[in-house]
């Protein structure tokens, strides 16, 4: 079990040096300190807990696929760019059920429109 954990924070350790993963792991640090800011619920800090894990997890997932589709085949493939494409896709849609969860907070907390989550 102790390996598993080791490999685990291996690959973390590996993924925090690519950007990408990077430039996600600082916004989503960003996110809890403006849920520190706004005094989150705890609801509303399992939503944001949850989406950050989600959208960090994908470009994770997003960077294997390209790194496996890099050793695959170094020269451009068609079919690897779709794969490559796809993966990228999946970050896009979890990043956007982020901001759309990031939104509806803020509008709650700001008093715009009464949402009751």
């Amino acid at each position: 079990m102790k390996k598993k954990f080791q490999d685990s924070f291996h690959g973390l350790k590996l993924a925090l040096g690519h950007r990408a993963v990077r430039i996600q792991f600082i916004l989503g640090i960003m996110a809890l300190i403006g849920g520190l800011i706004i005094r989150l619920d705890h609801y509303e800090w399992l939503a944001f807990i949850i989406c950050i894990g989600m959208v960090i997890s994908m470009e994770i997932m997003n960077t294997a696929v390209e790194k496996l589709g890099d050793y695959l085949n170094s020269e451009y493939d068609e079919k690897i760019r779709t794969i490559k494409d796809l993966a990228s896709a999946a970050v896009l849609l979890a990043s956007f059920a982020a901001l759309m969860v990031c939104i509806l907070v803020l509008i709650r907390r700001l008093g715009w429109i009464r949402i009751n989550l």
